[in-house]
């Protein structure tokens, strides 16, 4: 994992620069596969897709763009009247 993320760095430090890599959430399957859900910031699709074919050494299964975040604190309980 670390060879493949300094990998990464370097391809988005020279060669797509329009994509800034924030985190990704690092999974291990049913199947004991690891798996990466990485969070990207990009000006479009195309650019991480050229991120993905550069860097090589994986497939992307699905690319989605968030539309927000929420965290518990954004539903907090409500207090039952007495």
């Amino acid at each position: 994992m670390p060879t493949l993320g300094r990998k990464s760095n370097k391809v988005l430090r020279d060669d797509v620069t329009s994509v800034t890599w924030e985190h990704s959430h690092v999974v291990v399957g049913e199947d004991g596969l690891v798996r990466t859900f990485c969070i990207y910031d990009a000006p479009s699709e195309d650019a991480v897709l050229q991120h993905s074919r550069l860097l090589g050494e994986h497939n992307i299964a699905n690319l989605y763009e968030i539309a927000g975040d929420v965290t518990p604190d954004d539903f907090p309980l409500t207090q039952d009247p007495a």
